[in-house]
């Protein structure tokens, strides 16, 4: 089985947390990769969020349906199970990472959803996933980590899978 995480992190200026080099989501990625040996695919916008969250947020909102990326995967069809890794954006996650899904086909592959957060927990994540990864069987009980205990959550992450 061959698995890959697909993910949207964001360092700089995080809700209470402050500022940080590296993003909640990515952190919990690197333990998925460590724990699963899955390829990454890291979602990176095509026009960087500001530094300030306040700033951030707002970017986000205006970005929702509309949110370019720098690459884009074309074909998943070696992977049996996708991991989706968001920080929670308004509600679900991030737009760039709609714009990452789109197109691609889930046909017969396992779905599993992350999120970060800090009192979000999944939101409609998913849900969401569930509308944009058609033909797939997606966990639907996914994984909450609250973004300031995400250098501690390699148990957690454990146990999950």
């Amino acid at each position: 089985m061959k698995s890959l995480i697909i993910y949207f992190s964001r360092a700089d200026e995080n809700y209470s947390v402050g500022y940080i080099d590296k993003g909640n989501t990515e952190i919990v990625a690197e333990f998925v990769q460590e724990l699963t040996g899955a390829d990454m695919f890291k979602v990176e916008p095509a026009v960087p969020y500001a530094a300030d969250y306040k700033t951030c947020i707002e970017e986000a909102k205006q970005r929702i349906g509309n949110a370019p990326i720098k690459d884009k995967l074309t074909d998943i069809s070696a992977y049996d199970t996708i991991f989706i890794m968001s920080p929670i954006y308004w509600g679900t996650y991030a737009p760039e990472v709609e714009t990452a899904l789109t197109g691609l086909d889930f046909s017969g592959k396992t779905v599993r959803v992350i999120s970060t957060h800090e009192g979000s927990g999944l939101g409609s994540m998913v849900s969401d996933v569930k509308k944009m990864c058609k033909g797939a069987s997606v966990d639907s009980k996914g994984l909450a980590i609250v973004g300031s205990k995400a250098k501690a959550s390699k148990n957690t992450v454990a146990d999950w899978l």
